[in-house]
Formats: structure tokens, sequence, C-alpha cells
């Protein structure tokens, strides 16, 4: 059984464990990119040191002797836990808001007590005496959420409990005839990827956050992972789970189809803890493949990296990763490049391929540069390089190889420590991700770059935006977006809600969503309504005013109330 303590939990100030942090001592062209993109000089910029954890304004638990005591009935002394350090980590989860607030001491409310359950059965008592207390239930699984979806109301005045599942992480049953695995909700992805491949199988599931991120947050919040382009999201990987609500479990059984009414199992996808706790969930899992290749390609332009990707979804060809950034994305990816040649474009490889494809016309400026990733046979591998290499072929791009590949997966998990550093050094670095038609793709890419710098203008800072198709499905793509600008000192925040608002706005106004994958929690409800429609949220209320009608289940998240 894992103990408490032997639960990986990121630092409390930032992202990641300590010890690992982006540096960019070796790589020379990152310094005078960001001098360029938001004025940043990194050679004068001092690092900011995080507040020591003791200086936090910490408040006593709002916890009577006896519930205290009932608790600890339930999970053992041993799991239940008052610590400063406990609760600040419960606190928030790693949106930029939540760094900014942690790091000046902005905490207005914290969970009073962290719980530690060993099984459903534990969670069920929890919930009932919860409830019976009239307490607030925050489910917990690794804390990487950005969109708001952990804190507790700056007002709420109940007992807040946060329950972490970080000790239900096992693998339970695999059923191989069908596919399907049986996982506790706990289960970190790197723990959930050892387990199944010992036993020769994969879920496929890579979102940015995997390495600090759960199943069963997974599912909280409708996520979608790097290879969902074969694997499907989050919502097409699970077939079943078991929720505890108030006196009972609900059970959907890992059902391959079904037609019995509105679907539970999508009322619970996305619900971010409002209807419950999940505990289990049976996804879909497949044998390991025989072959995985990530190759780099190059494209003239984004207009032309965007045809290619919408030619790719339609045609016979079905690649695990498409992925291609903007030009501006392209530059920040090059000047991340280490000064020693090998694995990326960089130095004389990549100086010699553009003075090349200059000669050719190449506006180098426009560049872009794409990812896309390949698993099956050798056999399916090779036909299937050999129909997207004639897409790409057919709108002007170049195969670049499989170094560039190899980089971005040694390197897919480690953009949110980027965004450390920069904060670190006084800028405010950010994502945005929305999915859109492939008709509207480029009106939404155009209007959401002129938004920003609009927002930018208006905040009197220079500031940075760059974007990568992510996913690709039949009908359009996800856009994900990274901005950055060097924010003042007095109202950091304050800032950073023009620019982004100004981008999820732009979102919903030119035929996007709200959020392709980062949820909605109480970041993107204000655009609820504009993105489902004022009966869709209504629908929302009436199922959670039914299941929760005390409001007992993270409350505020996704319709604000």
């Amino acid at each position: 059984m894992t103990g408490d303590r032997d639960i990986k939990h990121m630092k409390w100030w930032g992202w990641g464990v300590d010890g690992v942090a982006f540096h960019h001592h070796d790589k020379p062209a990152f310094a005078p990119f960001v001098k360029e993109a938001v004025h940043l000089d990194l050679s004068t910029a001092q690092a900011v040191v995080p507040p020591e954890l003791e200086s936090l304004p910490v408040p006593v638990p709002k916890l009577t002797d006896a519930f205290a005591a009932q608790l600890v009935e339930v999970v053992g002394a041993d799991h239940v836990h008052t610590d400063t350090l406990d609760r600040i980590v419960h606190t928030y989860g790693k949106s930029l808001r939540d760094l900014v607030r942690l790091r000046r001491a902005v905490i207005p409310r914290i969970p009073d007590v962290v719980l530690y359950p060993a099984d459903e059965e534990q969670v069920r008592a929890i919930v009932d005496l919860a409830v019976a207390e009239d307490a607030v239930i925050i489910p917990f699984g690794g804390g990487t959420n950005i969109s708001g979806s952990l804190e507790p109301p700056a007002d709420e005045t109940r007992p807040v409990l946060s329950v972490d599942l970080g000790r239900m992480n096992k693998v339970l049953d695999i059923d191989a005839e069908s596919g399907l695995a049986r996982i506790q909700a706990g289960t970190l992805g790197p723990d959930l990827e050892e387990q199944l491949g010992a036993r020769g199988w994969t879920m496929g599931h890579f979102p940015d956050s995997f390495t600090h991120s759960t199943v069963g947050g997974w599912v909280a919040t409708r996520s979608s992972g790097m290879q969902s382009d074969k694997y499907g999201d989050i919502a097409d990987i699970t077939r079943g789970l078991r929720l505890v609500v108030p006196g009972d479990v609900c059970v959907l059984r890992p059902l391959p189809s079904t037609a019995t009414g509105p679907s539970v199992r999508e009322m619970v996808l996305g619900s971010e803890g409002r209807l419950g706790i999940i505990t289990e969930v049976t996804v879909q899992v497949h044998r390991l493949p025989e072959q995985r290749v990530i190759i780099g390609y190059l494209f003239p332009s984004w207009e032309a990296g965007l045809a290619a990707m919408q030619e790719i979804a339609a045609s016979d060809a079905a690649p695990i990763v498409t992925r291609v950034s903007d030009a501006n994305e392209t530059k920040f990816s090059f000047s991340t490049s280490k000064a020693k040649p090998g694995l990326n474009l960089s130095g004389k490889i990549q100086k010699g391929l553009f003075t090349v494809l200059e000669k050719r016309g190449w506006d180098m400026s426009k560049v872009c540069l794409s990812f896309i990733g390949y698993e099956g046979a050798k056999s399916h591998v090779a036909y299937e390089k050999k129909l997207v290499k004639a897409i790409v072929g057919r709108h002007g791009g170049i195969v670049v190889g499989t170094g560039p590949g190899r980089l971005y997966d040694q390197k897919k998990f480690d953009t949110p420590y980027l965004r450390d550093f920069l904060l670190d050094r006084g800028a405010a670095g950010d994502v945005s991700e929305t999915a859109a038609p492939w008709s509207r793709l480029m009106e939404v890419y155009d209007n959401t770059v002129a938004a920003a710098q609009r927002a930018y203008e208006e905040i009197g800072h220079p500031g940075w935006i760059m974007c990568h198709l992510s996913h690709s499905y039949h009908s359009g793509a996800c856009l994900y977006f990274t901005f950055a600008f060097v924010h003042g000192e007095e109202d950091p925040l304050g800032e950073y809600d023009v620019v982004k608002s100004a981008i999820q706005q732009s979102f919903v106004d030119h035929g996007g969503t709200l959020s392709h994958h980062h949820a909605v929690g109480t970041e993107h409800s204000r655009w609820l309504e504009q993105d489902i429609s004022a009966p869709g949220v209504a629908m929302i209320n009436g199922v959670l005013g039914t299941i929760d009608p005390g409001r007992n289940f993270n409350p505020e998240k996704i319709t604000g109330h």
C-alpha cells in the first residue's frame, strides 16, 4: 500500500519537482529570442526567490474535534493531514494565476484538511460524513489543472476537505479479449503506462501534464493527449467508471456502445468533481506497437501547413500526431535548440538547410515546423509515411527526418518548466486553446493573434503570441496558443486578465470553443453561455442542482454557481 509520503506531489510554488528546471545556458539563441519577443534581457534579469512556506498566511483548520475524529476513524490518523505544506499543495492548481497568487501570498481560502483514502469504501465514508457535516469536498489528482478547477471558493465558511486519491494508484485488471483495463482514479500517467507496459499494453494518452496528472483528473477535465489523433481523447478512451455520490456509487459498465437515453458517462466526463468522486475508470487499451516514429517536416507557410493537416485528416493515413507550428512558434522552437548539433535543427545543419530553401524561393521568416507521428507494424508505418510525404509535398513541404522528432519526444513534457523560468524573471507566459471547424480555423487564428496584439497595446507592454495545431479531426482541429509578456509589478493579474480575456473572447466570437482540453473551472466559466447557449447552461445547472443540492461537491466550478 502506498504511504502518503510516497505520493509524488509537485513543488508548492511551481511546476514539477524540486531540482528540475529550465535553463538556457546551452541554448545560445534563446536569450536573443526572448529579448526580441518580449524585451526581457536575460543577462540582467534576476530570478525571484520563492517565498518561504512558513511566511504564508495559513489559518487554523475549520474542523470541529468531533468531525476530525470521525475522519480519522475512516482513513486512519496517518492519512489525515492538517500541516501547512499539505494544505497549500492542495489549494490551487498550476495556472499562471495560481502561481502568481501563491508567490504573493494571496490565499483567501485553503483546504482545512487533506485526506488520503485507500479505497472506494473509504471514499464513500468520507463523502457521507462530509455531506452530513455540510462540508465542501474537492477531489484532488495530480494538481496540474490550469483552469481554476481546484481552489475553494474565497468566501466559503464551511469546512473544506481535499480528498487526494494518490494511494489509489493501481491497474486492477486487464480484459485482454476486449482491450479494456480497470484503473484506480489516482494513478499517475507514468505509473499507469509502466503497469500497462509490463503486460504489453498502452493506453496511448499523453497530455502535456502526463508526468504529474492522474486518470481520474483526465476524466474529470475531458483531457486530450498528444496522440489523440489515433487513440482519441479521454472521452473516447473512457468506457466505464465508478463515481461515489452521497449514499451510493454510480456504476457505468464498460460497454462498447449503448442507446440508453442521455449519456450519464458524458455527464461525468468534464464534471470537475461537481457530481461526486471518480474512484475507478475502465479504459480502452492497445497492444504496444511494433514501431513508433515521429518525423519532422517544414512547410513554407502556416497556411500550407494547415492545408496539409486537413488533407491528412481526410486521407487513408491515420497518424498518432499531426502537429504544425506557426512561424512564431517555429522561431521559438529553433531558439531552444542546444549549441551542439545532433538530434535537432541547429547550427550548421539548420543554416545549410535554410540556405538551400532560400534558393528555392522560400521566405524563411514564414517557415513552419511540423511533427507527424506513426505507430504500428513496420509495413503499416511505411505505408502511412509514404501517404503523408506525398501530401506534404503537394503543399510545398519537405521532410527533415527523425532527428527533430526524437527531440520532440524527449522534451514534450518539459514546456511548463519554461513558464516558471519566465515567471521567476517577471514575465507572464500562459496558454489558451480552442477547436474550430476547418472552414473557420484561419479566421480564429488571425483574429486571435490580432486580439492579443491589441491587448498588449492596452496594457502597455510588448508581447508575444504563437500557435500550433495540436489535434486534427474530420471536421476541424485544435489551435493551441502560447502568449507571453513582461508584466508590471503593481497588478500582474489585472494585465494578464486583459490579454487572456481578449484571446478567449476571440475564440467564441469566431467559431471556436472556450476550451478544447483544459476544462472550464473558474477561469473559463464566464464564456460558457456563449459556448453552449443559455439553455445548455440551464441543463448543466439542473443536473448539478439535482445531484448536489447542498453544493458540497467542488462548488462554483464550470457554471460559477
